[in-house]
């Protein structure tokens, strides 16, 4: 019986191919990057109890970047979200704050939606 380990409480998660350390991963499998590169911003309230959330789409980030910059608007906004499949949600109306903290970032967002 063989055992794979995927997680360790000294390091953290495990690459399942090379078994070092994600952040020192020398295959680099788990850098699989969603987006196509055209970040689009757009205001959502549809499904959601009547609440506005802003969404980010389309950014060409690893899941540790996107989650670092996720908590980089959300600061910016002064309020909470989350990052979920590839997108970053901001709770609340924030879509031309998002653009410009983006812009500042040197990211180049547009407007998407109404």
């Amino acid at each position: 019986m063989s055992s794979r380990l995927v997680y360790s409480t000294e390091t953290g998660r495990i690459c399942p191919d090379c078994r070092q350390p994600v952040a020192n991963c020398t295959c680099k499998a788990q850098a699989v990057v969603k987006g196509e590169g055209v970040v689009r911003v757009s205001r959502q309230s549809k499904g959601r109890g009547g609440k506005t959330v802003t969404l980010v789409k389309g950014l060409a980030l690893d899941g540790a970047a996107l989650n670092a910059l996720g908590k980089q608007l959300r600061t910016a906004c002064g309020s909470g979200g989350t990052v979920k499949d590839g997108v970053i949600e901001v709770q609340g109306d924030h879509v031309e704050l998002v653009l410009e903290t983006l812009k500042k970032l040197g990211h180049g967002p547009k407007r998407s939606g109404g």
